[in-house]
């Protein structure tokens, strides 16, 4: 089982079939197309991005890396987004991703 954030695992306390109705429609959704988990990872990753989620940075890049991305197809997922979300925004969530493939050297 993945070692949730703290935060987490304090609403999967309070409200846990909540939670586990989330997991699983998160994995339905994952099963009810023929996007592979690295791509699906990686698109959530920008989504979080878009929504200065530092947090979820951190889960889809670390998520996308164990599914079998390389940094750089991470660092380009962030990049993709600049003229999207703006520079600012693209460089904030490029220091999330760094925090994730830099603790893994």
């Amino acid at each position: 089982m993945p070692k949730y954030p703290k935060n987490y695992q304090r609403i999967q306390k309070k409200f846990p079939e909540l939670l586990r109705n989330n997991e699983e429609a998160g994995r339905l959704a994952k099963e009810a197309g023929p996007i592979d988990t690295k791509t699906a990872h990686l698109i959530q990753l920008a989504a979080c991005a878009v929504m200065k989620s530092e947090g979820g940075v951190h889960s889809h890049a670390k998520r996308a890396l164990e599914a079998g991305a390389s940094k750089d197809e991470v660092y380009h997922a962030i990049a993709l987004l600049i003229n999207t979300i703006g520079f600012p925004t693209s460089a904030a969530a490029f220091s999330w991703v760094c925090d994730v493939i830099e603790k893994k050297k």
